[in-house]
């Protein structure tokens, strides 16, 4: 079963968030199969959300807004979400911070939702809260509760608030289990089954992972329900033995003392990577008492203790080590670190009664200020950085959430801090992470600057970050690296080549930036004309004049007629069932090890339904076809009503075209091409023609509905695939009949359906809003002309996508020569250009066009 929406998300530092989610939305909104699917403009950055939201046909989600920044935001912005139509999704956060409690979690969307509804005359239909899933299992006892506490808050929400839904992340539940996903989908399918009992509408999930809660293995299942529930308080430790033991085809792991035969070193090291605290003080005293090879306790810290946790950071970068192992490993070191405190304690009285000093000396390895920066309330992931590195010996200076950067480096000061570190999870925290270092910069505050959390990278450290600041900034994967870069940076005999090592790498990640950014080269539109694709219509081939000018309507198409043409492939692509070469085509998928069974079944149900829909008529296709005398004018198409009007009258109507302009590789020979340049232009006395076509599948959304009301998912899912595949086997099957019989430029064409596939044929269909005609605007010339949506009920949303979804258009052309292309980038010459013919201003061209421009419009 595949996702009902579809969440896009443009959150990251090295995106320009607002143009990316329109680029995105736009494109999207061209492809049928997408553009059906309800849309979640997903992003911590309003900016983004409202490019979406401009962007998006019919109803929409927006994830998120909340409380954080106090309720005059949270309310200005809902009502600009109520402005466009939206739903939208109210985190449980408030000014405080991020609920964790069941009854904060409820204080807080209550009072989100008597705003919203009281103030703001929000639908409560279309609020939708999420009152935060957060991470159980991380061998922290406080997180213990999390998931009972959204089950919990979710059913009094439910009871309290009319109308409102219930919405969550479940990769957070089963964070801790990384890397282990046979365990991580059986906690979200056990937390699915009851949270749904309890009122949870909708989840952020891979749909198609789930696994039914009667299916999964009965220790698996009660180990989850203990842990979820927190009905056992070694639930953990236990579902980590179970991992353990099921890992690599289920080969059972036998503890053996066998380890214990290794040197002090190896058994410190090993203790540290299985959590095995037994003997880890009898372990540290060995090697303390080697004087020889340590001769300070502190020596055994920086040796085989730190040895050990370089292991466990490594394993753990490489998901081979999970969350509770790690929290077990600090405890661990911890452990060990304790046994020699005393020793180290001991050492420096003596130290200062020989000197005569009497400055107190700090007991630990040094003191790191944490914050999660202004804005951001996600604080999970920095608290246990805060557990492994006090285990590990570091004084940890915790400010919390939503921190302004003078209070971060006010309490570095104070504190002495050795290292600040920085985290966030929402993209904004990016640029509040560069503020800081700029400030740092200014204040020549050179203290060693660690940036970590979800939304961050090495690359966006490097790039944006990095630069700000001279003095060290280092990009930390996860808490276990934290400890190996904290240690690094802090020690005297090594920093100074590790911040050397990272000042290298960090200059090869821009320099491999820069590079990738490199501007393309374009020929100006006057250049790309005249290298455009220039026929010789009075020696080449001679347009045929269709069989009738003007439209034919189908009011009732047989869909009999269009079963032979369905392409079954994005059929499959729709289920998510892709087969691997030399299986990846149908009907070969069949014989896929991997997906052939599944998708087997899959066509079988298909074939059924389709069956019964054609029998009983519950779906009905509807089109047009029409053909107009056309010449081409330069890049544009003109269409008269009559062939005694061409050159005598005005056109009735004007499809306009886009020409390539990238620079194309010296042995290329390719012209740039128009979709003018297959129409005879005005002045050649070759009299050529154009057709379009619209066509449409309906009846799937009363299908939908019955289906619904059945609570048949997987049979709304079939009816929409199947309705998508009739509409494009009508364009197929049509476009046919349109050489063969309506225009009949090929009525001798003998082609197979494989041909058909490859496009064997003479002419082409392309589509408004794809690569041979970017512009989704040039619709609106297309319905006008041949009244389409009179004649046959397809309508185009304000964003120009078609209705119902199961719907497919496009223009005719009949030259031998034609041929599909992708207009890619233009310049600003053509965009003007394009607006003068259009008599469109060139900020609307730029507003329908921005996928494809070559330049920056805000920056121009």
């Amino acid at each position: 079963m595949g996702a009902q929406i579809l969440d896009i998300n443009m959150d990251d530092g090295m995106l320009d968030g607002p143009t990316a989610m329109s680029r995105f939305c736009n494109l999207i909104s061209s492809e049928p199969d997408i553009a059906k699917v309800p849309l979640c403009i997903d992003s911590s950055n309003f900016s983004v959300i409202e490019a979406g939201l401009k962007c998006c046909q019919g109803k929409c989600i927006v994830n998120s807004i909340s409380l954080k920044e106090g309720e005059e935001d949270f309310l200005e912005k809902a009502r600009k979400i109520k402005l466009y139509g939206a739903a939208v999704v109210v985190m449980a956060f408030d000014e405080v911070g991020q609920a964790t409690e069941t009854e904060t979690k409820i204080a807080i969307c209550s009072r989100a939702y008597h705003l919203l509804v009281e103030k703001v005359h929000f639908n409560p239909n279309d609020i939708i809260f999420d009152p935060n899933i957060l991470t159980i299992g991380t061998g922290m006892e406080e997180h213990n509760l999390y998931a009972i506490n959204f089950i919990n808050a979710t059913k009094t929400i439910k009871e309290t608030l009319p109308g409102a839904r219930i919405s969550g992340g479940l990769s957070n539940l089963s964070f801790s289990f990384r890397g282990m996903d046979a365990i991580r989908e059986a906690m979200h399918g056990v937390f699915l089954y009851h949270a749904i009992k309890y009122g949870m509408d909708m989840g952020i999930v891979n749909a198609g992972n789930l696994p039914v809660y009667d299916d999964i293995h009965k220790e698996l299942l009660q180990l989850c329900e203990n842990l979820i529930w927190n009905k056992d308080p070694d639930a953990t430790e236990k579902l980590l033995h179970y991992a353990q033991n099921h890992a690599q085809g289920g080969k059972k792991v036998v503890q053996t003392d066998e380890w214990r035969k290794g040197s002090v070193e190896e058994r410190l090291e090993y203790a540290l990577i299985k959590g095995i605290e037994k003997y880890v003080t009898a372990d540290t005293e060995e090697a303390r008492l080697n004087q020889e090879k340590y001769p300070r306790p502190l020596n055994v810290i920086e040796g085989p203790l730190m040895n050990g946790m370089k292991i466990v950071g490594d394993l753990f970068g490489a998901g081979k080590m999970f969350l509770p192992q790690v929290i077990k490993s600090a405890r661990v070191m911890k452990k060990a670190v304790g046994h020699l405190i005393p020793y180290m304690e001991k050492e420096r009285e003596e130290r200062r009664a020989k000197q005569g000093s009497t400055e107190e000396e700090d007991p630990y390895q040094g003191t790191i200020v944490l914050a999660t920066v202004k804005g951001d309330v996600h604080d999970i992931g920095k608290n246990i950085v805060g557990v492994v590195l006090g285990c590990n010996n570091f004084r940890v200076i915790d400010l919390g959430v939503m921190t302004p950067c003078d209070k971060i480096l006010r309490a570095a000061v104070e504190n002495r801090a050795d290292i600040i570190g920085l985290s966030g999870l929402i993209t904004p925290s990016l640029d509040e992470m560069i503020f800081v270092a700029k400030e740092m910069e200014r204040l020549a505050i050179k203290i060693p600057l660690l940036i970590g959390g979800a939304t961050t990278s090495k690359t966006h450290t490097a790039v944006k970050i990095a630069p700000r600041y001279s003095a060290p900034v280092v990009h930390v994967l996860d808490a276990s690296k934290s400890v190996v870069v904290c240690s690094q940076l802090l020690d005297d005999s090594i920093k100074d080549d590790f911040f050397e090592e990272i000042l290298e790498e960090y200059e090869e990640i821009r320099q491999e930036h820069y590079e990738s950014l490199k501007e393309r080269r374009y020929l100006s539109l006057q250049q790309a004309r005249r290298k455009g694709f220039h026929n010789n219509w009075l020696s080449g081939h001679i347009p045929v004049k269709p069989k009738f000018i003007g439209t034919k309507v189908f009011e009732d198409y047989d869909l009999k007629r269009l079963v032979e043409y369905i392409d079954w492939k994005p059929f499959f692509d729709v289920w998510q069932l892709r087969g691997k070469y030399p299986n990846r085509s149908f009907p070969k998928i069949f014989s896929d090890k991997t997906v052939g069974e599944e998708a087997k079944r899959v066509y079988n149900d298909a074939q059924d339904l389709l069956k019964t829909l054609i029998n009983e008529k519950k779906l009905q296709a509807r089109g047009v076809v029409g053909f107009w005398p056309a010449q081409s004018v330069q890049d544009d198409i003109h269409l008269y009503a009559v062939e005694e009007a061409v050159g005598s009258s005005e056109p009735i109507a004007k499809f306009y075209g886009l020409r390539q302009q990238a620079e194309k590789d010296s042995a290329c020979t390719d012209p740039y091409y128009c979709l003018s340049d297959f129409i005879a232009p005005l002045d050649s006395g070759i009299r050529d023609y154009l057709g379009l076509f619209a066509v449409a599948c309906f009846g799937v959304d009363d299908l939908c509905s019955e289906f619904r009301k059945q609570d048949d998912e997987y049979n709304i899912i079939m009816v929409k695939a199947l309705g998508d595949r009739l509409a494009e086997a009508f364009a197929e099957e049509l476009h046919e009949r349109v050489r063969k019989e309506f225009w009949a430029y090929s009525s001798n064409e003998q082609l197979d359906l494989s041909g058909l596939r490859k496009i064997k044929y003479e002419g082409i269909r392309p589509a408004p809003g794809y690569p041979s005609q970017p512009d989704h605007t040039e619709k609106l010339t297309m319905w006008k002309l041949a009244n389409i949506e009179e004649t046959t009920g397809i309508g185009l949303t304000e964003s120009l996508a078609m209705i119902p979804a199961s719907a497919v258009s496009g223009l005719y052309f009949s030259s031998p020569n034609s041929k599909y292309f992708a207009v890619g980038k233009i310049c600003k010459d053509q965009v003007e250009d394009y607006a003068l013919r259009k008599n469109l201003s060139v900020a609307e061209v730029e507003k329908w066009l921005e996928p494809i421009l070559g330049y920056d419009s805000e920056q121009l």
